[in-house]
């Protein structure tokens, strides 16, 4: 060793961001090692080395006994007090090693032992910078991807795996893709440490609300619950901290902009804002929109509901493949179960029922006067007088002294 090689262990630990003195340990452990394994095989080596001047102390470790059964690590009294007249039993004497001893073998064992432990140098600092971001949202590139439909993410110092059911259903990973990701969970395994990332976890949707909204930034909205189906659709319980602000509205922004602007980093994902409500009963049924359910049944205990829905609306309650009933129960924790029914007795349901018919009935009523002033009787026009007998009399009686003139003469001749 010389000071040349103690100056490029320097450098090599600042390129690395490793400890110095930790590469320097593991520096005399791989040394130890050699010797044990290549040169002196059974002995115990102890390795120092000088971390100014690059010197290297080799030595041979032999316990002082009374009577020696391993002549290789053992040394016996009175052979020992020959060398030292102050030893005793159970101490240790150190033997020096001629450093030309150190074969090319031993030399290539040291350089893969060091490469071994600059390898766990740098495993156990990416540990020790990641092991504190479990639960945070963290931007990376895609590095690579293998058979299994696993994909790496470059974080910067460490490289984190996504498995395929932590992905984001119909999203294509392409090598240099940069994504934000959220950290599962950081552990240290025999091969380093193992960083577990998603872009499934519902804490993305809600780290993207808060970056998106100022209201739920601030505290104003609060975000109560959310499920998830990656890439498909979610559903998102809101209440508002301040009764003049609307959680709903404030969550989806003038025209959608502030939940497209979210959708937009998961793929289009459909993203439903619903109310939140401290009574279990009214959150169900909220949660089941936008179906309209009917009467809605509660074991607490079992937490289990029983919802009567209307036949027109079961599918919409159910949804495509029983998307909405799981999204609901994901939200709700309750274990939802639709009952199929032709009457409708939930009191807003009923109300909207009879608001129905009374318009319908006001029609009705409306349509029965137009059909009837369309096909009514006209009244007939007054009639004139009948002439009385008196007059009829009179008349015949004019119509008697006007007779024609040849009657007349007739008449006379006569006579």
């Amino acid at each position: 060793m010389n000071k040349e090689f103690v100056d490029a262990l320097n450098m090599l630990a600042a390129e690395r961001n490793l400890d110095k003195d930790q590469l320097l340990a593991s520096l005399e452990e791989a040394l130890e090692q050699a010797f044990e394994r290549n040169v002196m095989p059974g002995k115990q080596i102890e390795v120092e080395l000088d971390p100014d001047s690059g010197e290297m102390d080799i030595m041979v470790i032999r316990r002082v006994v009374e009577a020696v059964e391993d002549p290789d690590k053992e040394i016996s009294l009175a052979e020992a007090l020959e060398l030292d007249d102050e030893v005793e039993v159970g101490m240790e004497m150190e033997f020096p090693v001629d450093p030309e001893k150190f074969t090319r073998i031993a030399v290539q064992t040291t350089k893969q032992v060091i490469t071994q432990k600059i390898r766990e140098a740098e495993r156990a600092y990416v540990f020790e910078e990641y092991k504190d971001r479990a639960g945070d949202i963290m931007t990376g590139v895609v590095s690579r991807t293998d058979n299994k439909r696993n994909v790496f993410v470059d974080l910067g110092r460490g490289e984190a795996i996504m498995p395929s059911k932590e992905q984001i259903h119909g999203e294509r990973y392409m090598v240099g893709m940069r994504l934000k990701v959220y950290v599962q969970k950081v552990e240290l395994s025999p091969r380093g440490p193992s960083i577990h990332v998603s872009r499934a976890a519902p804490e993305l949707l809600e780290y993207l609300m808060r970056q998106e909204i100022p209201e739920v930034a601030d505290g104003t909205v609060e975000l109560k619950a959310i499920a998830r189906e990656a890439g498909l659709r979610s559903k998102v319980a809101v209440a508002s901290n301040n009764p003049n602000v609307d959680p709903i509205g404030a969550c989806i922004g003038h025209r959608g902009s502030r939940i497209q602007a979210v959708t937009a980093e998961l793929q289009r994902e459909r993203v439903d804002i619903i109310q939140w409500d401290p009574n279990p009963r009214e959150f169900i049924r909220n949660a089941l929109s936008p179906a309209k359910v009917g009467n809605i049944e509660l074991d607490t205990e079992e937490k289990s509901a029983r919802v009567t829905v209307g036949s027109d609306q079961l599918s919409l309650a159910i949804g495509k493949s029983g998307q909405n009933v799981r999204l609901a129960h994901k939200l709700t924790g309750y274990k939802i179960d639709l009952q199929p029914s032709e009457s409708v007795s939930d009191f807003d349901a009923a109300m909207q029922a009879a608001a129905s018919r009374l318009e319908g009935a006001a029609q009705t009523e409306r349509s029965h006067a137009a059909f009837d002033a369309l096909f009514r009787t006209p009244e007939p026009e007054p009639e004139e007088a009948e002439p009385s007998e008196a007059a009829e009399d009179a008349d015949e009686a004019v119509a008697d002294t006007t007779d024609s003139p040849a009657e007349a003469v007739e008449g006379d001749q006569a006579s």
